[in-house]
């Protein structure tokens, strides 16, 4: 495994890691040593299975999904420490989502890092689930430096401090779709249905997909997005925010 990481790959791993600016001392200089171990944990982190079927980042994605919700949780423990539970529960699926690991992913520029295989390097449908997996991966390596979530939380709450502050001013325009299911409940409509259709063939079009929502029979939104998931969520999102607005006027 040794002889796989070259100088230049290391060089790439160290340059990347310090880039993150995790203000703790111990990391940086466990970095700065180019201990092989260490690099070789997150080069592992940052290989993708279509590159290397048996080093890859899977085992650390696996390891770190439970790192960041731990880590999230002590997170919400300090910052509201008068939150119920429920309330809890429903922050910390939103900043361990796979979309708020993709949006981590884009802002560290981890795509630039990541080791692909050419099948992977040519899927546009794919590309933002593995930049989730592989921001996911980096996190487990992170905690394996230390057994430790202290360095994990000293990067991530820089992050989470802004953004659950955003979710809790708005949470519909992160979970539209629970929120609308919600409404739909408590005022005795029958749930949502969503219609989606491709109108599009081409891999990461913004309109490949378009998604309508019936409330008892009548379409109420539609919209658009890139994945059956977008396009729903878009729709979803127009239509609470619709429904909002009403009720305010």
């Amino acid at each position: 495994m040794d002889n796989l990481i070259n100088k230049q790959r290391t060089e790439e791993i160290i340059k990347f890691l310090n880039s993150l600016d995790i203000h703790s001392k111990r990391f940086v200089e466990i970095i700065n040593k180019k201990d092989k171990s260490i690099i070789r944990n997150f080069n592992e982190a940052l290989t993708h299975s279509s590159a290397n079927k048996i080093v890859n980042y899977e085992k650390l994605e696996f390891f770190g999904d439970a790192v960041l919700r731990l880590s999230a949780s002590d997170f919400i423990e300090r910052k509201y420490k008068n939150m119920s539970v429920g309330n809890r529960s429903e922050l910390r699926s939103q900043i361990v989502s796979d979309q708020w690991l993709t949006e981590l992913g884009k802002k560290i520029f981890i795509e630039k890092v990541i080791i692909k295989g050419s099948k992977a390097m040519g899927d546009e449908n794919s590309k933002e689930t593995i930049i989730a997996e592989t921001t996911e991966a980096l996190i487990g390596a992170i905690y394996k430096c230390f057994n430790s979530i202290n360095e994990v939380n000293i990067w991530l709450d820089n992050f989470w401090e802004k953004d659950s502050e955003l979710y809790l001013k708005a949470p519909h325009k992160y979970n539209a779709k629970s929120a609308l299911q919600e409404w739909c409940q408590r005022h005795g409509f029958e749930l949502p249905i969503y219609k989606i259709y491709e109108i599009s063939q081409t891999n990461g079009d913004p309109r490949r997909f378009s998604c309508e929502i019936y409330l008892n029979g009548s379409k109420e939104a539609c919209s658009f997005g890139h994945s059956h998931k977008k396009a729903e969520k878009n729709a979803a999102t127009i239509l609470i925010e619709k429904i909002l607005k009403k009720e305010q006027i």
